[in-house]
């Protein structure tokens, strides 16, 4: 995959995967809320911690290198 694929591909998951990820994942804690209750804060939050990393693993290969110079860009003094 060529930088410039890789640039668009990161931009599109960050900008519709992302907030799709964000909302299935509240979707997914108000259902649990609803059907058990509440649980506790600290629960709470490494259901959200944890779901951060599971959504960033896949795309660690994707979001590599994306901030560096392309090949082609030419070197400032």
């Amino acid at each position: 995959m060529t930088l410039k694929s890789r640039k668009r591909w990161a931009l599109f998951v960050l900008v519709v995967g992302l907030p799709a990820w964000i909302v299935l994942v509240v979707t997914v804690e108000n259902a649990l809320i609803r059907a058990w209750g509440p649980p506790p804060f600290l629960s709470e939050l490494v259901i959200y911690v944890g779901a951060a990393f599971l959504w960033a693993m896949p795309f660690k290969a994707l979001f590599t290198g994306i901030g560096a110079a392309g090949p082609d860009s030419e070197k400032r003094p």
